[in-house]
This record gives structure tokens, C-alpha cells and sequence, in this order.
């Protein structure tokens, strides 16, 4: 994508502006796009192949073939929650570590290495392999997500900056663009050829990504390469001694539990699904709770639990398209449109297909309306996004019913349900990290996008400890059930709209 000519626009480093914002943008929007090829790609495969050769494997359209780790979709959805939580919960240690060690720049460099690795890992054969390939794209990603967003903020001429909510809504179309081919290219070779000819295509895009990152880093604002609070000596060799006492914790307790034969899966999925139900909660608590913050900064925060707590429900109902739905899409909906079929990881290619036809509506729209002051405010759009979150789950459970006797539905259904998704996906994502950036105290400017994503961790969390606890995530009743929680969150927010923007002082 070209950059515009308009030169030395407000808030931009000087020099081209990418569609009147800053140049930079145009940076971090092509390594994100290639990062989320990669993350995409995998996301598309993953419950697919872990199900396939099993009882809940589908025919997946043309070509498909066998040879997955024929698992039940309970434990796939339990795996693909776990690893997304840990994905995002990740991201707070990825905060720390640009705020303290590294700079948000070598933090994302760092990273996108680590996340290759773990995708040429998810290449080599076996199910050992899997967990190992998953557990280095998690720490990869942990440590890329939080500080590229945080950079494009960054970006701008404070919160303040009419621009910044329609920079973040461009930057997620570029998430989207790599989200939209991921599954057409990695989806297709590794469901349709070899599974992991699959997932070795996704650490080709993430060496693209970090090629473009390194190119296109002189546009990046300067403070990106700085480290805002480096540790000292004492500091650093503190931090080292707790983590590999940390680490040999958990290496004398696992060792032991497979020496005595008692190791099954769940001894690792439990206590990370808690974790990230608990360190959440604790690291908003600690936030709050930091005598530092100065009035105005504590307000903030206390408005900002409350989209916290609204974006975990989105991304608990949110996230399962890529579980509870897709299943769906590969065993119980048609595949084929006028005799022509395809590969079911092909549905993944939905939602950010119209993320990129309905994006730029909403930057356009948001913009046009601040200009007239009439922009909702953040607490609005949020209890919408719910609301709407909520009814594409009630619409889910109509497809639902009909399948119910084995007959194939239309695809068209699950357009109907990812519509839905983007929408309401439009009015939290995008406009969620806008509003961590105006809202970080500047103590916390790295680590509280990290927090910003553990809204993620919670969300998948509680999916993951509901699939290992046994319920049954694909019956209507608990989609039924998850879409009711939605709607009545929606309302809630919407209900004490007045109180939480009271909160968030200048902030709107």
C-alpha cells in the first residue's frame, strides 16, 4: 500500500504520511499483517487437524485428509483455549520486558524469531512436537502483541489525537489482511496436502514479517527503541535468581509426576487455564492498588476494569469461532457451492474479509461523527459490541437445530455468524486498544496493553476450563447460554454508561 504525499501532518516523525497518518503506521501495519498470516494460518489448521481421523472430524470439503491426531472436539477446543490464552497472557511479561530490558523494538524483533521457530517445530511430525511448537509461538507472540500496538499509539499526538481511533482500525485492517489469506494458502496446502507442509508456510510468513519489520523500523517513532525503566544491576540478578527458582519448581513437580505415572494432559492445561483467571485479577489489583498513580490515574483504571471485564465475554464467545464453529463448519455444514467445494478451514477467511470491507466504513464513520460531536462515546460502543456478540450465538443455535438430525446446513449461516462477529468486533478490538493507550498511566504505558490483552487469557480461559470440566460446548444449551451472558453484559455496560465515563477523567 502506498503512502500518501501529504507531508509533516500533526502528531506524524516527519516526512510521508500513510493515508494522512503518521509513515510509521504503514511499518508496523505490513509486520502485523505477516505475523497474523502466520498466527492465522495455525489458528485455521488447529482444531481441524487435531480432530481429524476422529469421531468429531468432518469431510472438510476437497481434498481433505486424514492424519491428524484424532482427537475428541472437547479436547481440541481445551488445547486451542489453552494455547490462546497463553498466547495473550504472555503479553504482560512481553510488556514488562520492552519497559525494562529490551525497548519495545528489540522486544518484537526478539519475538517474531521465537514465534518462526515454533511454527518450523509445529512442521516436524508427532504430538510432542505440537505442544512444544505451541508453547514457542505463544512466547513469541506474548512478547510481539503487546508492544507493536503499542508503537502505533505511540504514533500520535496524545490521546487526544482525533486520528488515533481510526490508526488503530487501519492497523487492524493489515491484522486482517494476513488473517484473510492465512487460511486460503496455509489452510488450504496443510488441510488439502500436508499438515505440516501447513505449518511450516506459516514460519515463512512470519520471516517476511520480520524482514519488513527491520526495513521499515527508521519510521518508527524513537522512543520505540528506548527502554523506559531499565533494571539495575541488583535488579536484573534478583529477577534471574526467582525465575530459575521458578523454573526448577516445575521442573522437580512435573518430573515427579511422571516419574510415578500419573501424568495425563490436564496436569498442564488445569493450572494454566487458572492462571489465567487469576493473574488477570491480580495484576489490575496490584495496577490499582500502586500508591504511585496520582488521582486522575486511578479513575482511569477503575473504567477501565469495567472494558476489561466486558472484552473477556466478548472473546469467550468471540474466540470459539475458531473451535466451537469451525467444528461445526467442517463436520455439519456444506462445503461446496454450485458442485465446487472447498476446504472448510476456508470459513477462518470470513471474519477478516469483512473486517476489510467494513474497516474503513467504521474509521470513516468514527472520524466524520468526532468532527460533529457526536461520536459515541467508548462505554457505547462497548455495550453494543456485546449485544451483538450475544445475538450471533442466538443465531448459531438455528443452524444448530437443524443439523441436529445429520442434514448438511448452508455455509451461509456461518457467513451470518462471523457478520456479526465483526461488528461487534469493530466496536471492542480496535476501539479497546485506543482506549488502553489513553488510559495507561505512564508508569504502566507497555505493561497495560499486555493487561489489555489478558482480557483475551480470561475469556479463552473460561472456555478451556469448561471443555476440560466436561461440558459440552457445541450443544445449543450452552451456546444458548453464553449468548444470553453477552447480551445482559451488553445491557449492563450500557446501564452505567454515566458512572464509568465519570471515571476516566479528560479520556471520552
Amino acid at each position: 500500500m502506498a503512502s500518501s504525499v501529504t507531508k509533516d501532518a500533526p502528531g506524524t516523525t516527519g516526512g510521508p504520511t500513510f493515508f494522512g497518518h503518521p509513515r510509521g503506521l504503514a511499518t508496523l501495519f505490513m509486520t502485523e499483517m505477516w505475523e497474523r498470516f502466520s498466527f492465522y494460518g495455525l489458528r485455521a489448521l488447529l482444531v481441524v487437524y487435531l480432530v481429524a481421523g476422529g469421531p468429531d472430524a468432518g469431510e472438510g470439503g476437497a481434498g481433505h485428509q486424514g492424519g491428524g491426531l484424532a482427537m475428541n472436539l472437547a479436547t481440541a477446543t481445551a488445547i486451542y483455549s489453552v494455547y490462546n490464552a497463553m498466547v495473550y497472557l504472555l503479553t504482560m511479561p512481553g510488556g514488562w520486558l520492552a519497559d525494562r530490558v529490551w525497548g519495545p523494538r528489540k522486544t518484537v524483533t526478539v519475538g517474531s524469531v521465537i514465534i518462526m521457530v515454533g511454527h518450523l517445530t509445529l512442521a516436524l511430525p508427532g504430538e510432542p512436537t505440537l505442544y512444544v511448537g505451541l508453547a514457542f509461538v505463544a512466547i513469541g507472540s506474548g512478547l510481539l502483541k503487546a508492544n507493536i500496538s503499542k508503537m502505533v499509539g505511540d504514533l500520535y499526538n496524545g490521546p487526544q489525537d482525533p486520528r488515533r481511533d481510526g490508526g488503530f482500525t487501519i492497523f487492524y485492517i493489515g491484522i486482517n489482511t494476513g488473517s484473510f489469506l492465512a487460511p486460503l494458502v496455509i489452510g488450504s496446502i496443510g488441510q488439502t496436502v500436508n499438515w505440516h507442509l501447513g505449518f511450516g508456510l506459516a514460519a515463512v510468513g512470519m520471516a517476511l514479517g520480520l524482514l519488513q519489520f527491520l526495513i521499515g523500523s527508521r519510521h518508527l517513532d524513537a522512543g520505540s527503541s528506548h527502554v523506559p525503566a531499565p533494571l539495575s544491576a541488583e535488579e536484573r540478578a534478583s529477577w534471574l535468581r526467582k525465575g530459575l527458582l521458578w523454573l526448577l519448581a516445575a521442573v522437580v513437580f512435573y518430573g515427579v509426576v511422571v516419574a510415578t505415572g500419573t501424568f495425563t494432559l490436564n496436569w498442564a492445561m488445569v493450572p494454566l487455564t487458572l492462571l489465567g483467571l487469576i493473574i488477570p485479577i491480580a495484576v489490575l489489583v496490584r495496577i490499582k492498588r500502586d500508591r504511585e498513580l496520582t488521582p486522575a490515574d486511578q479513575g482511569r483504571m477503575t473504567g477501565y476494569i469495567w472494558f476489561f471485564v466486558a472484552a473477556a465475554v466478548f472473546w469467550m464467545i468471540y474466540d470459539q469461532g475458531a473451535s466451537t464453529v469451525q467444528a461445526f463448519g467442517d463436520a455439519k455444514t456444506s462445503t461446496s457451492i454450485f458442485g465446487w467445494h472447498f476446504p472448510s478451514t476456508w470459513f477462518q477467511s470470513i471474519n477478516p474479509l469483512f473486517i476489510i470491507l467494513i474497516a474503513p466504513v467504521f474509521a470513516s464513520l468514527w472520524l466524520a461523527l468526532n468532527r460533529r460531536s457526536k461520536e459515541p462515546t467508548t462505554t457505547a460502543k462497548f455495550a453494543f459490541g456485546l449485544v451483538m456478540t450475544g445475538l450471533s450465538f442466538f443465531v448459531f443455535v438455528i443452524p444448530m437445530g437443524m443439523a441436529s438430525d445429520g442434514t448438511k446446513v448452508s455455509p451461509l449461516w456461518l457467513v451470518l455468524i462471523f457478520l456479526m462477529h465483526t461488528i461487534a468486533e469493530l466496536c471492542i478490538s480496535p476501539v479497546g486498544l485506543s482506549v488502553t493507550t489513553k488510559l495507561a498511566p505512564a508508569k504502566y504505558a507497555s505493561q497495560l496493553m499486555g493487561v489489555w490483552f489478558l482480557a483475551v487469557t480470561a475469556g479463552d480461559s473460561v472456555t478451556g476450563l469448561l471443555s476440560i470440566g466436561g461440558a459440552d460446548l457445541s450443544t445449543t444449551g450452552m451456546v444458548a447460554l453464553e449468548a444470553s451472558l453477552a447480551v445482559l453484559a451488553g445491557f449492563a455496560v450500557y446501564m452505567y454508561r454515566k458512572q464509568i465515563t465519570s471515571t476516566m477523567s479528560e479520556v471520552r
